[in-house]
C-alpha cells in the first residue's frame, strides 16, 4: 500500500536547519535556542502531518539531544562550572570531578557521561520539544 512521506530533500533541509540551530559556536542562551528549535519542529510537523516519517523522527530526535548536550558542555567551559553543574544534576562527587577534568572532546563527553547526567526527561522539562511526540500528536 502506498503511503505519503516527506521527500528526502525536505528531511535533509530540516536536519540542516536543526544543525544550524544547535551549533556550538553560536553563543545564545539555551532558552532562546530551545524556542527556535520548538518553532521549527512544530511548523515542520504541521506542514508534513499527512506523511509517515516515524523512524526518521527517532533518529533526528536523538541527534538533536546529542547536539544540545554538546552545546551545554561547551557553555559550562571551566572545570569548576562543569563540576558544580554535574553535582547539581546528581552525579557523585568523584565521578563529577573525573568528568569535569576530562580531556575528551565535546562529542565524546556528550555521548558518554552527559547522556546519564542530562537525561531526555530533563531536556524535555527544560523546554525541548520532541519531533516524535509532535508527529504522534499531529499525524492524520
Amino acid at each position: 500500500m502506498w503511503k505519503a512521506k516527506p521527500h528526502e530533500i525536505s528531511v535533509e533541509k530540516l536536519v540542516a536547519k536543526l544543525k544550524f540551530l544547535t551549533r556550538r559556536v553560536w553563543s545564545i542562551d539555551m532558552d532562546s535556542r530551545l524556542l527556535k528549535i520548538k518553532q521549527l519542529i512544530i511548523g515542520w510537523v504541521n506542514y508534513f502531518r499527512i506523511g509517515n516519517f516515524k523512524e526518521q523522527c527517532k533518529k533526528i530526535d536523538a541527534n538533536i539531544r546529542f547536539r544540545l548536550r554538546m552545546c551545554i558542555w561547551k557553555q559550562w567551559k571551566k572545570i569548576k562550572k562543569r563540576f558544580n553543574s554535574l553535582m547539581r544534576l546528581g552525579v557523585s562527587r568523584r565521578l563529577a570531578w573525573m568528568c569535569a577534568n576530562s580531556r575528551k572532546g565535546y562529542a565524546r563527553c556528550a555521548s558518554s557521561f552527559l547522556k546519564t547526567a542530562i537525561t531526555n526527561k530533563l531536556l524535555k522539562k527544560r523546554g525541548l520539544v520532541s519531533l516524535l511526540d509532535q508527529y504522534q500528536l499531529k499525524h492524520i
